[in-house]
């Protein structure tokens, strides 16, 4: 039977895929050649578990999805919020949007990070003792977040989304069919996306430092990317008062049908990004140039790779995936519980390979393919018991 609904599959099947990316992202964090453990404090750690096997191979990967591809959820999470308000008024639309965000962030991600985070504690201090890593965890780890921080931001988001509804709704819908402009224009798209991504990452980036995190408790945030984050996700709710699916995202619009152009410049600056890290460093050392014109010139590339790999999956999967499949259906919908549960199999996976004398790829494939499967099987368990609905 023909499936007839209204769905924008494409969207769902890049959300899933996006997701599929996170798992694989965390899956090789253990094995890039700049992990590091602090056994003081785990959680100050480049990943909560490092294995002595390591292959520059996964910080390429890594560092690739790192550039983007959580700006691209952002994005994602505001498509669909324009229709949904109208839908349901901003009252009704802030009580859906804490039942399905902050509660399943709070109460599941609390639940699963405790049971993720316990490989970590025995390494550091080999005690079993389920009360003191309870302990340790909600006061020497100050209850870490892990990969749930997106969800309670999301919320954040959609809290200051609703809140301004009311003053903002006419000139975001006017921004929006402005969009519409650009469909027949994909270079001047492309230029006020990376302009949008300089200036809401370069300042911030430069003066609070790329990677700098803050937080309280599990309310845990990268202050230096909030503003893109945020940015592109606004950006994501001017695009959905569009139907995007049929103007600037139609498949035969010049901004889809140059999807091989965007991912080539995807690759080539990502390309740029990873070479010129040696030499911009060497040049600060023998005081060749200044360090400001230096990181300039980093988070400038930095910026133009968010830019175009985002478009470039977008672009893509708008332009090749034409019809619905059956596997991609599953993983989009269990995508926000995959999200949540992924982590546990990924640190208890790491864990156990940590005596496997194998090369860093092999245990990074395991652990994806391990964390990958377990944490859809579950999550399809409890979908069909009814135990959970699905939210995202």
């Amino acid at each position: 039977m023909k499936n007839k609904s209204k769905r924008n599959h494409w969207v769902d099947n890049l959300r899933s895929t996006i997701t599929i990316m996170v798992v694989a992202h965390h899956s090789a964090l253990s094995y890039t050649t700049f992990a590091w453990f602090d056994k003081d404090k785990y959680i100050n750690s480049t990943h909560p578990v490092v294995d002595t096997q390591r292959w520059v191979g996964l910080d390429i990967f890594q560092n690739f999805n790192d550039v983007f591809f959580m700006a691209l959820m952002f994005l994602i999470g505001g498509l669909f919020l324009s229709r949904s308000i109208l839908k349901k008024g901003s009252l009704n639309f802030i009580r859906d949007r804490f039942f399905r965000l902050f509660i399943p962030f709070l109460l599941l991600g609390t639940l699963f990070m405790l049971i993720a985070y316990f490989p970590p504690f025995f390494i550091s201090t080999n005690d079993t003792n389920i009360l003191h890593y309870i302990q340790d965890f909600f006061t020497e780890q100050r209850w870490p977040v892990g990969p749930p921080w997106f969800i309670w931001v999301l919320f954040f988001f959609n809290l200051i989304f609703a809140g301004t509804w009311f003053f903002l709704s006419k000139t975001v819908q006017l921004s929006g069919r402005i969009i519409n402009v650009f469909k027949n224009h994909p270079i001047k798209f492309m230029a006020i996306i990376f302009v949008a991504t300089w200036i809401l990452y370069v300042p911030m980036a430069y003066n609070v430092g790329a990677g700098t995190w803050v937080g309280f408790g599990p309310f845990d945030f990268q202050l230096s990317r909030i503003l893109l984050y945020f940015g592109y996700f606004f950006i994501g709710i001017k695009i959905g008062t569009t139907d995007f699916s049929s103007t600037i995202f139609n498949r035969e619009s010049p901004i889809v049908k140059k999807w091989w152009l965007w991912a080539s410049l995807a690759l080539i600056v990502y390309a740029i990004l990873t070479i010129i890290t040696a030499p911009l460093t060497n040049w600060i050392q023998k005081g060749a140039t200044h360090e400001f014109y230096a990181w300039m010139i980093y988070l400038t590339v930095f910026s133009a790779s968010c830019t175009l790999s985002s478009i470039a999956l977008i672009t893509t999967f708008r332009r090749l995936i034409k019809t619905e499949n059956c596997w991609w259906n599953s993983l989009s919908q269990n995508a926000y519980l995959i999200y949540l549960i992924h982590y546990i199999f990924v640190l208890w996976s790491q864990y156990f390979l940590l005596t496997l004398e194998v090369h860093a790829f092999i245990k990074f494939l395991i652990t994806f393919i391990s964390a990958l499967i377990l944490s859809w099987m579950i999550s399809h368990f409890l979908h069909k018991i009814k135990i959970v609905k699905q939210y995202i």
